[in-house]
């Protein structure tokens, strides 16, 4: 069973900080974990990962990593851990949303789904017991369940049949978890995944039949895939009062930084999104005032910083006017650098929300800088 130590929550709202171990390192909570779809984060050195940004840990997905490279090569060397070189906690995904979202056939089936891969159209069909299979290939620390992630709207029939779906799925999850072992020499832990779409008593009906199977941890699923932000906020809020206490609590895809901050405060421990890097190599940075569209023209003559606040390699090295020169000469390390810059930023915010947590003055401090990192709304190219 993981090792999750629960070490404070704050007095004023349902935020926490804990610790969890794993065969490769302690992970603090929150935390946010930079996305490495495919054994890479997009654009950026793993020198910087581990120095610069300090990520503790990061995510991989068992679609993509399945496709390409496969787990034969995987195996051969060593895991993902060993291929990519990374020492730190990996955690993967299952793949359940990218089969929804990139297949153009998908056939779900009581003991799985049938889908075309996106990159030359063959056909292969996940089951559950794939799924744990092609994690244990992988190697990572922390495996999630094959689930299925609901359309955004979608009716009540549907997603009551898709939660008992995925429930279902998870039994069969959890038994070849349990009847598997790591390739590695490493212990590896299994995640649930809370679905129901926009019904409470569904999401409830799920939280109940995930505990029931004493999973490692336990995700929100289902959520940002076009709700509106408040009502993803209110179903945080209830689902969490479902979910164990003394284990991490993850929601998954989110977010933009100001959703993370109001899902820490609703219990949430864990987080990733693509937004940091996909919007860095779109010229958009984060910063502590608020978002820079670094293309603008009134930064060609700005040699400050980024962010005079920040402490990245970026702008402790570099100006405004550089990173805006790198775009329009569509030079390639722009989109390093600024991918650097978002991520550093990511995850000083959830490290800052964990001092403030444990100084018990996390409401106040969400509530101002909150005002200052939404100063500045866009819209996230694709």
């Amino acid at each position: 069973m993981l090792d999750f130590k629960l070490l404070k929550k704050d007095s004023s709202s349902k935020a926490r900080a804990g610790i969890f171990s794993t065969g490769h390192g302690a992970v603090e909570t929150p935390i946010f974990m930079p996305v490495g779809t495919q054994g890479t984060v997009k654009a950026v050195n793993k020198v910087f990962l581990e120095e610069d940004i300090n990520a503790q840990i990061i995510l991989g997905n068992t679609y993509h990593l399945y496709l390409r490279p496969g787990t034969e090569v995987l195996e051969q060397a060593g895991g993902l851990h060993g291929f990519m070189n990374w020492s730190r906690p990996i955690l993967t995904d299952s793949g359940g949303y990218q089969v929804f979202s990139l297949s153009e056939l998908r056939k779900l089936k009581a003991d799985g789904v049938e889908f075309s891969s996106h990159l030359d159209g063959s056909k292969h069909f996940f089951t559950p017991e794939k799924v744990i299979a092609i994690q244990r290939s992988i190697g990572s620390d922390i495996m999630m369940v094959l689930d299925e992630c609901t359309p955004y709207p979608c009716d009540y029939e549907y997603a009551r049949k898709s939660t008992e779906l995925t429930s279902n799925w998870a039994i069969l999850n959890k038994n070849a978890f349990e009847n598997s072992s790591s390739l590695y020499g490493h212990e590896q832990f299994q995640f649930g995944i809370i679905q129901g779409s926009v019904y409470k008593d569904l999401r409830e009906k799920s939280a109940s039949d995930l505990t029931k199977l004493n999973f490692d941890g336990y995700a929100i699923g289902g959520l940002a895939v076009g709700e509106p932000t408040e009502t993803m906020y209110e179903l945080v809020d209830f689902t969490t009062d479902f979910m164990d206490e003394n284990k991490p609590r993850y929601l998954m895809g989110v977010g933009r930084p100001e959703n993370i901050l109001n899902a820490i405060e609703r219990g949430v421990d864990m987080f990733d999104c693509v937004m940091p890097t996909r919007n860095a190599r779109n010229s958009y940075l984060f910063t502590s005032e608020g978002i820079v569209s670094i293309r603008n023209a009134k930064y060609k003559n700005d040699f400050n910083p980024v962010d005079e606040n920040c402490s990245c390699y970026t702008c402790k090295n570099h100006s405004r006017a550089y990173l805006r020169h790198l775009f329009v000469a569509k030079e390639i390390l722009g989109l390093e650098l600024a991918s650097i810059h978002n991520l550093h930023f990511y995850l000083w915010l959830v490290m800052e929300a964990r001092k403030q947590i444990l100084l018990d003055n996390f409401k106040p401090w969400k509530e101002a800088i909150s005002l200052k990192i939404s100063l500045t709304k866009i819209t996230m190219e694709k």
